[in-house]
């Protein structure tokens, strides 16, 4: 199906970024060498960033094509681009076309994730009322003006039980730091990243004021989150909102505690131990010598560099709202990462991301290397050694 004019979409998405992605490509092809459906797969990949742009250009995108969907927004073919083209407006703009005007249909799985989320607040579905519930028997408070800093789970770790030891680990951690802080269970909503990334902007809008909202009436100044999505969404995008905080990642903040002598290793952790870099914490926001700084920082642990990594990390596959999407199993990037780890013989495979978490935790079990790689955040493995 062609749209009435996909060009006007996509460039009413790219304006305010100040670029003209038709207008810039010039069609070397880079973009699709370096995407990880072609670095990742072992037989040529069906998504093709280039021919994409092509289409858009003539008015020929089909909007029934898996293509407008097979996007994790990781930006590799926007670092590497010579030409500066950011992939991640053009599919913005793709999908505001799906969802917005309805010309094909959204995947049953993201349709029901974003149904999930603008009727409930979180893409599980699960009761708003629930959003704390993975606190109990912590000794949380609920954030108040005077409070020092808001910590922000994200959707996964608050309401996904086997992701729900990161959030308790990152408790945990602030509290032997002494540090004042709060949470706002059912108050708080989905940051809405997905979503955008996904093409739903009215929602992405709702859920950011809502949000924004609710951090002022809290007296909110500055949030930690376990997420690089919530992070990237909290620091680039609601800024641009009106809503000002100042926002870390709870890597950067583990790093200032330890800097700041609040946290204290009392055990040796000996393992061989690998970090996976989130593309929204790497590339989205340039952070890649923190999380390193941290491990290394742990007494007896060896880190070892993954064949992918820090730049040319391979993303996991779950940007870009396709952790709401169903991917065929021979076709997961977390596969590809999984076996990278155990070539390079790491005990860990060590991130800083719900999403990584979740996919890199499925591979290992998908590929029957469970019983040997540990799939951990790297609040788990400082909560060991404190």
């Amino acid at each position: 199906m062609k749209a009435t004019n996909p060009d006007r979409d996509i460039k009413g998405a790219v304006i305010e970024s100040g670029g003209d992605p038709l207008k810039s490509c010039y069609q070397c092809g880079f973009c699709t060498a370096i995407c990880p459906w072609n670095l990742a797969m072992r037989f040529p990949a069906r998504f093709a960033a280039r021919r994409l742009i092509h289409q858009a250009r003539l008015g020929l995108v089909d909007f029934k094509s898996d293509d407008i969907w097979m996007c994790t927004t990781c930006i590799a073919c926007a670092q590497k681009c010579p030409r500066g083209v950011e992939m991640t407006d053009v599919m913005r703009a793709l999908r505001r076309v799906v969802v917005g005007l309805g010309v094909a249909k959204v995947p049953d799985s993201l349709r029901i994730t974003l149904k999930n989320i603008a009727g409930v607040g979180n893409p599980l579905g699960e009761e708003a009322g629930k959003r704390a519930d993975w606190a109990k028997g912590l000794d949380v408070k609920i954030h108040a003006p005077g409070t020092e800093i808001l910590y922000f789970p994200c959707c996964v770790p608050a309401y996904d039980t086997k992701v729900q030891g990161v959030a308790r680990a990152a408790v945990n951690i602030l509290k032997k730091a002494g540090v004042d802080f709060g949470i706002l269970g059912a108050k708080e909503v989905c940051c809405g990243e997905s979503v955008r990334k996904a093409g739903d902007e009215a929602l992405f809008q709702s859920l950011a004021q809502s949000n924004i909202k609710t951090f002022n009436e809290a007296g909110v100044k500055k949030i930690v989150t376990t997420s690089p999505h919530c992070y990237s969404t909290f620091k680039n995008e609601y800024s641009k909102l009106g809503g000002n905080f100042e926002v870390f990642h709870f890597c950067q903040y583990l790093a200032k505690l330890i800097q700041e002598g609040k946290l204290k290793f009392t055990k040796e952790l000996k393992k061989r131990v690998s970090y996976h870099d989130p593309c929204y914490l790497g590339r989205h926001n340039s952070i890649y010598d923190t999380p390193r700084e941290v491990l290394k920082s742990i007494p007896g642990l060896e880190l070892v560099e993954l064949p992918n990594s820090g730049e040319n990390s391979l993303c996991c596959g779950g940007g870009g709202g396709r952790i709401w999407m169903d991917t065929k199993k021979e076709e997961r990037f977390s596969n590809r990462r999984v076996e990278e780890a155990l070539k390079v013989k790491a005990d860990i495979l060590v991130t800083c991301c719900p999403y990584c978490i979740t996919n890199l935790t499925d591979s290992a079990l998908t590929i029957d290397k469970d019983n040997v790689l540990e799939i951990k955040d790297i609040s788990e493995l400082i909560q060991e050694v404190i």
